[in-house]
């Protein structure tokens, strides 16, 4: 039995979601690159631009030692010709250093990416992670951390604790990002029916 058109480019759609994580995580940059079109772009909580930029730095920091990993979880696919929204369940793990204690984070949300099949091949034209609930462990259960509350209150609940690690590594972060819910979610859900009905890429990536 032949397989659909609409199932054979959900599978690669899967495929690419996937052998994002598993790419960037083992720094397999080269590879990682395919997962990208030539105009892709990376939205996250430390940064934001274009894709060659985001692979640049994510390798400088994995040379030095910075560990952010990726899990995934089940993923949805809105499906309009050649153009496709997929929502990935994910976590985001962060191990650093937080005043002298070294800490995990774990943020749990949504990868929401704009994909476009172009020459016959999927890629990511923008990603744009959600962020719905994170907390913050020490490695020693018997260490004590005493977080700044006010630095704390600064962030969105969403990635709250995530985005504390990042500021005390040096990152400087972006406290707009969509969470489960609110104006920013419904914004980001507004662009990508958006991109589904046709709008030029440059309406929608910022």
């Amino acid at each position: 039995m032949s397989l659909s058109a609409d199932l054979l480019d959900r599978l690669a759609i899967r495929d690419l979601v996937e052998n994002w994580a598993v790419w960037r995580d083992a720094g397999d940059w080269e590879r990682f690159r395919t997962v990208w079109h030539d105009d892709g772009v990376m939205q996250a909580t430390w940064f934001q631009g274009v894709a060659d930029d985001f692979i640049r730095v994510s390798r400088e920091g994995f040379d030095k030692g910075v560990s952010i990993l990726h899990f995934l979880g089940g993923t949805s696919i809105d499906l309009a010709g050649t153009r496709a929204i997929a929502q990935t369940k994910m976590t985001i793990s962060q191990r650093g250093p937080v005043d002298g204690v070294m800490c995990d984070v774990v943020c749990t949300g949504r990868f929401y990416d704009f994909l476009e099949k172009r020459q016959g091949t999927w890629g990511v034209v923008l990603r744009q992670p959600i962020y719905e609930k994170d907390r913050l462990d020490p490695l020693d259960p018997a260490a004590e951390l005493k977080l700044d509350r006010e630095l704390l209150a600064t962030f969105p609940e969403g990635y709250r604790h995530l985005a504390y690690i990042q500021t005390k590594l040096g990152f400087t972060v972006k406290r707009d990002m969509p969470g489960l819910k609110g104006p920013a979610v419904e914004a980001l859900y507004r662009r990508g029916a958006a991109w589904l009905a046709g709008e030029a890429v440059d309406k929608i990536a910022s």
